[in-house]
């Protein structure tokens, strides 16, 4: 009944993340089809799973997210004749009304493949015949209301292959409650591991709150890497209506640098606060400053420049290696590092070399860094 209630009338959040999806669905695809055309030898197949995809369409008349990548999709002809979907909510009703919402959309007979719409539950069977597929390069779209059905099997399943990548809810409410609660400890184990969820426990003792979310979201961050061949996971913050507690948050994991760099511009674009020139990777209605602490997200360009010349002492590196070495973990995206160094150049921090244009600072030029 809550899960139904929350498609009544879209939320702010509920928009923004929409808009981070079918982003990031749009660029990942046409690098993904661009692959495929350049190498005629691999499959010309790719896929978009939504393990919970609700109705299709909120009370109040807005699409959600199914149907925005499906327009997205049929407006694209080389996407169109590659794409394969899975729609899936074990709500029966849901599944119903989402069906009879793809059928109108108007262009979707463009599509080859004709979306697929499942009623299943997401539990350890089906984590289970996902991983021993091999599956084409695909975005997987998890957002359950809550935390059940969500495990780190289920995300570890659906990045093991090229070219997928993952974007999951993470209800940070539900789950900071859930670490001590006996009653839900098996999902918590589901997601974070037995002896990870034991050791939060222990350092929950006396923290404070936003110390707490921190821990948990770095925590959730280095279990995913560690435990599948995950290499970069992106959180964004939510705020509740009022700007003062996190909402949720979605995350973002990857193999792929290339994926981790899109994802992270459009993150930092999704930002209500850019006012420094980074973004703070949180959404709030309010639009009232708080502070992202994974990864240290809240640093300033101001902050950049001394790190830079402190890591990079004594080497010389082109721009994009320099930006390509030091930004996982950071928020700062590629135009905050040419800038940046720019600024430095001009002060006389670093020196420069290679043919220059007044259209910015290319990658190729190589910055030489003084000991």
């Amino acid at each position: 009944m809550v899960a139904a209630k929350f498609f009544d009338e879209i939320t702010e959040q509920s928009r923004m993340k929409a808009k981070i999806v079918e982003y990031y669905f749009d660029a990942w695809a046409n690098i993904i089809v661009g692959t495929q055309k350049a190498r005629t030898n691999m499959t010309q197949r790719i896929g978009y799973f939504d393990l919970f995809a609700g109705p299709g369409r909120y009370g109040d008349g807005t699409v959600s997210t199914p149907i925005k990548v499906l327009q997205k999709a049929v407006s694209n002809s080389e996407i169109a004749k590659r794409l394969v979907t899975v729609f899936n909510d074990n709500n029966q009703d849901s599944t119903k009304n989402l069906l009879t919402e793809i059928n109108q959309i108007v262009g979707i007979k463009e599509l080859k493949h004709k979306p697929e719409v499942w009623s299943n539950d997401i539990d350890d069977e089906f984590v289970q015949e996902f991983s021993k597929i091999k599956l084409i390069p695909a975005l997987a779209f998890i957002d359950p209301w809550g935390y059940k059905g969500l495990s780190n099997g289920l995300l570890q399943a659906f990045v093991k292959d090229w070219g997928c990548d993952c974007i999951f809810f993470f209800n940070y409410g539900r789950i900071n409650a859930g670490i001590n609660n006996d009653m839900v400890r098996g999902h918590m184990n589901a997601l974070f591991g037995e002896h990870v969820v034991d050791d939060l426990r222990g350092k929950f003792v006396g923290m404070e709150s936003d110390a707490r979310e921190s821990l948990v979201i770095e925590t959730l961050a280095r279990t995913l890497i560690e435990n599948s061949s995950a290499e970069y996971v992106l959180p964004f913050c939510f705020k509740n209506s009022t700007g003062v507690r996190t909402s949720h948050h979605i995350v973002f994991v990857s193999k792929n640098f290339k994926g981790y760099e899109v994802m992270k511009e459009i993150m930092a674009k999704a930002s209500h606060d850019l006012s420094t020139g980074v973004g703070s990777f949180q959404f709030s209605p309010a639009a009232n400053r708080q502070t992202t602490l994974l990864f240290e997200l809240n640093k300033t360009l101001e902050e950049l420049k001394p790190q830079l010349l402190i890591d990079f002492r004594g080497q010389t590196l082109a721009m994009a290696n320099i930006y390509k070495a030091h930004c996982v973990g950071t928020p700062f995206i590629k135009a905050n590092y040419k800038k940046v160094l720019r600024e430095l150049e001009d002060v006389g921090k670093v020196k420069v070399t290679g043919r220059k244009s007044k259209q910015g600072f290319a990658d190729h030029l190589l910055v030489e860094f003084p000991n």
